[in-house]
């Protein structure tokens, strides 16, 4: 491991604990695929690469396991964590309930002050924009396609929600993303839906309409994770037997 890495690992500046920051390198790892569904975790292995000891590891397997990012069979000595499988279920569940929370952090960008109101609909304008251009087949780059997205989720839940909420949206969402980066290759024509889908979600949002704003984010998450399960249902899960 490079200098740099153990620096960050180590240097108080960081403002973060040891075993915070060995839970987030261990969850970007599973959530960007470098750590694909089903890959079993062996402890000695992951601080060995981490150049950790086994105790931020330990401490970050037990947080990810609770939030559901590993799973574990057997028991005593015989407990074996993993990377958990991507199903069907498990994707309609993560998309509806992000769909619930969004939903709430929406509802509460429909209340806010005017001004506050219409900077927020000229940025949420922009980034769908983008999208929309980005998905021409002469400029196709699905990394951008999901950057976009996201940002554009992202900026009406920054701008309007509450703490709390923003604490359960960082717990679960890159769950859902996990899925998004997986079959995107799969899903990226299916982009400009989602284009027409968060326009309205804009409409809602500029016209002060807290339950259609409300409900169309969660129109767009349920409607999102038909589109995924179709897809998994052709190309297949991940990581389970």
């Amino acid at each position: 491991m490079s200098t740099v890495r153990r620096e960050i690992l180590s240097s108080p500046d960081q403002g973060t604990t040891r075993d915070a920051q060995v839970y987030e390198q261990i969850r970007e790892l599973i959530v960007h695929g470098r750590l694909a569904p089903g890959t079993r975790i062996i402890e000695t292995e992951v601080a060995r690469r981490l150049d950790v000891s086994r105790t931020p590891v330990r401490s970050a397997l037990q947080r990810l396991q609770h939030e559901g990012y590993i799973v574990t069979t057997g028991s005593g000595r015989q407990l074996r964590p993993s990377v958990a499988p991507l199903t069907r279920e498990d994707a309609w569940e993560l998309f509806n309930i992000v769909g619930v929370i969004e939903g709430l952090a929406s509802r509460q960008a429909a209340a806010l002050e005017p001004a506050a109101r219409e900077r927020l609909v000229k940025s949420l304008e922009a980034i769908n924009q983008r999208l929309h251009n980005a998905i021409q087949p002469e400029n196709l780059d699905r990394n951008l396609l999901f950057m976009l997205d996201t940002d554009f989720h992202h900026t009406y839940v920054a701008e309007s929600a509450g703490p709390r909420l923003r604490i359960l949206h960082d717990a679960i969402k890159p769950q859902a993303e996990r899925y998004v980066r997986l079959y995107t290759s799969a899903l990226w024509g299916e982009v400009e839906i989602s284009v027409q889908e968060h326009k309205q979600i804009i409409d809602a949002i500029a016209a002060g309409d807290e339950e259609g704003a409300q409900r169309a984010v969660q129109e767009n998450w349920r409607n999102a994770a038909l589109r995924l399960n179709q897809v998994i249902d052709t190309v297949g899960e991940r990581g389970s037997w």
